[in-house]
């Protein structure tokens, strides 16, 4: 499994709580899409998760942005992920940003607002914040292999995945096909 957290905005802790906890802890890979906010933050997930993968945000003290880019390209089962904090040109900056890293989606924070949309030409995905919602709903994302007959038509596996509250609500579904 895959779980995408973003903007923790911590001086010291996770802020982990319930199911996004219990996701961080037994994903395969974990992408933070930034603002974590002081070292400490990051040394804690690097601790809960097996792997971990991150970006800074722009609220990242200096000890973060000298450990971590501001963009990467993440691969998790065969579907290419673009991982940034926030893109200044919205929506349409993402998608350019993904077809530039010839992803297959784009991951990115900054808004504390949960979404999917894949209205754009590429899928966006944002998990909102599960520590600091900011008048949203509380959140983190988790992606999984489909089965088998869930391959794309090159062959490929496509991701199922959902936005998911830390008291471990499914409020929305979502697809990556690569």
């Amino acid at each position: 499994m895959l779980v995408v957290v973003s903007d923790t905005h911590s001086r010291g802790e996770s802020k982990l709580q319930g199911r996004t906890a219990e996701a961080v802890r037994e994903a395969d890979l974990v992408i933070h899409a930034g603002d974590f906010c002081r070292e400490p933050v990051l040394d804690a997930f690097e601790s809960a998760a097996r792997r971990l993968r991150a970006v800074y945000g722009n609220n990242a003290d200096a000890a973060i942005r000298d450990r971590l880019p501001e963009v990467r390209t993440v691969e998790y089962a065969g579907v290419r992920f673009a991982v940034t904090h926030r893109h200044r040109s919205g929506d349409t900056g993402l998608v350019m940003l993904g077809r530039e890293r010839d992803a297959d989606a784009v991951i990115y924070g900054h808004s504390h607002r949960p979404r999917f949309d894949d209205s754009g030409g590429l899928p966006i995905l944002n998990p909102g914040s599960h520590a600091q919602p900011r008048g949203n709903r509380p959140a983190h994302a988790e992606l999984e292999p489909a089965s088998e007959s869930g391959e794309s038509e090159r062959g490929e596996t496509a991701l199922n995945g959902r936005l998911i509250t830390p008291e471990g609500e499914v409020f929305e579904t979502f697809r990556i096909e690569p």
